[in-house]
């Protein structure tokens, strides 16, 4: 990692000079930013950053390498990492390679020595852009060129959910969950498993008769990238299986429950990405410190005249951050409560789709007030 031998290219002509590691190629794509301090394998193996070069604003990355118990899906498909310094000598007893050498497995390019402080405030100021980062010798004006015929894919999510079902299964399980996988984190199926589901993970364009043959007890709508208008199948699924089973989603999945009830979503500027956005329980007034990775959001004036009510709600800029639809046992957040990287503030989320589980299977018992004070403090 010797000179300036590789260089970002953004699409306001912004040109950031650099030393490379990762893989050798160049590559175009959505550039956006990450205030995590932590957690670099999960948001590089995190599908929810397929087609987008992640500017890292913590200072020092590759410290403690990968491991190979830490993996987010088991093929990365982020486009890019950029940061400040990358350390490639890792300390830490866990790790199986450096990042540097997982990103060469997956083709995946990374810049370092850049000034990303500067870069995170020209995507505060300008908003999420395309990028490029390619080779410190390609002249400017022919990266401008390629960044400005370069279109942006929209096919992400069928690009990264799964092909074929898969299980997921756990001793002594009380429920079987469907989870539809939109580009789904792995510590979501692992935090259904340590509640006593067994999990059947499917396509995102599997039908609702093929979900209501498999006769799950629940659904849950995973994480995943891109803009949510462009998975209708996903929303079928909602409109079809809401009221019949408990439904829960997560990030991406949010978005979709909450087009399947019409409501509306639009682009955020720049998004949320990060494990320290804090956001407020309006059921019970408390405020979570969450994780979140995601670039579009529900419009909150869009929610009257729908069934769904608001339920959390982000502290920093007013975005709607949750819904629920009691009469349908439906429930949804903006944010990651697996918290992989993150905080723990909201394992709470799962327990509270476990208890509509309960609550579907014996009509009889105690009723679930979605996010009640009371139940906020028993979890």
């Amino acid at each position: 990692m010797e000179g300036l031998n590789r260089k970002l290219v953004l699409e306001n002509g912004s040109v950031y000079y650099g030393t490379g590691f990762g893989a050798e190629a160049g590559c175009v794509c959505e550039i956006v930013f990450n205030t995590s301090m932590v957690g670099y394998q999960e948001i590089v193996s995190d599908p929810s950053y397929t087609g987008q070069g992640v500017v890292m604003t913590y200072p020092i990355i590759g410290n403690y390498g990968v491991t190979d118990e830490d993996y987010e899906t088991k093929t990365p498909t982020i486009s890019a990492l950029i940061v400040r310094e990358y350390n490639d000598n890792p300390s830490n007893f866990r790790y199986t390679k450096t990042l540097s050498e997982l990103m060469q497995e997956h083709d995946i390019p990374g810049i370092a020595g850049v000034d990303t402080r500067k870069i995170t405030r020209e995507i505060r100021d300008v908003g999420s852009m395309k990028c490029m980062i390619t080779s410190a010798e390609t002249p400017d004006a022919e990266a401008m060129e390629l960044l400005k015929a370069t279109e942006l894919p929209r096919d992400q999510v069928s690009r990264v959910s799964c092909k074929k079902r898969w299980y997921s299964r756990t001793s002594n399980h009380k429920f079987t969950v469907v989870a539809v996988d939109c580009g789904m984190k792995l510590n979501i199926v692992r935090s259904l498993n340590q509640r006593g589901c067994n999990v059947t993970i499917v396509p995102y364009n599997t039908t609702p008769e093929e979900i209501e043959f498999m006769q799950p007890d629940g659904v849950f709508l995973s994480n995943g990238p891109g803009d949510p208008q462009d998975v209708p199948e996903v929303a079928q699924i909602v409109k079809a299986m809401r009221g019949r089973v408990p439904i829960f989603g997560i990030c991406l999945g949010h978005q979709i429950i909450s087009l399947a009830y019409g409501a509306e979503t639009y682009k955020l500027k720049f998004g949320h990405r990060g494990g320290n956005h804090p956001v407020r329980n309006l059921k019970t007034g408390k405020i979570e410190i969450t994780s979140q990775n995601h670039s579009y959001a529900v419009r909150s004036e869009s929610l009257a005249g729908t069934k769904l009510e608001a339920t959390h709600i982000n502290l920093l800029d007013n975005t709607i951050e949750g819904v629920a639809c009691e009469e349908d046992m439906v429930f949804s957040v903006q944010y990651h409560p697996e918290s992989a990287p993150g905080p723990q503030d909201s394992g709470y989320l799962f327990d509270q789709f476990i208890q509509l589980l309960e609550q579907s299977k014996n009509p009889a018992g105690a009723q679930v007030s979605l996010f009640s004070a009371e139940e906020r403090k028993e979890v």
